[in-house]
């Protein structure tokens, strides 16, 4: 008799998320186009946080805090900038510093698609489906234009 073996799960495991938090989001019955524009908002919510602590690490101080005395280096605003994700465009405010020096490593100058985008094209590409066919899934379910 063949043994049985335990599934492992190769998802990373989920982090806990605060009650609360999702009480603000949910007030009651959702439909699927609800549930995925709270998932829109919430994933815009957290790459622009992350943005602004990989800027706080980059300067040495947190905003709102008093500059120190050797930096030179200062925030100066944002800019907006239209990534492509799993579940679609998201437009992101990206800090920008002074001096142009900051190099976010999260979504990357000049990069437009987030994590996994890739990956998505070229397994739709090993399957078989032509650059058009690709190009059409895309625009159908992602509502963007890539070009071959």
């Amino acid at each position: 008799m063949p043994r049985k073996t335990s599934k492992k799960s190769t998802a990373a495991a989920l982090p806990s998320i605060p009650k609360e938090l999702i009480d603000g989001f949910v007030s009651g019955p959702m439909s699927a186009e609800a549930i995925n524009a709270a998932s829109m908002a919430f994933k815009k919510a957290l790459i622009e946080r992350a943005l602004g602590a990989e800027m706080s690490h980059h300067l040495g101080y947190p905003p709102g805090a008093d500059k120190p005395a050797e930096a030179t280096n200062h925030r100066n605003g944002a800019s907006a900038k239209t990534v492509l994700t799993e579940d679609g465009p998201l437009r992101i405010d990206v800090p920008r510093d002074r001096q142009g020096q900051f190099e976010p490593v999260l979504i990357p100058k000049h990069e437009r698609r987030f994590t996994g985008f890739d990956d998505k094209i070229i397994a739709m590409y090993a399957r078989g489906m032509t650059i058009r066919e690709i190009q059409g899934f895309l625009i159908d379910q992602y509502g963007t234009e890539v070009s071959p």
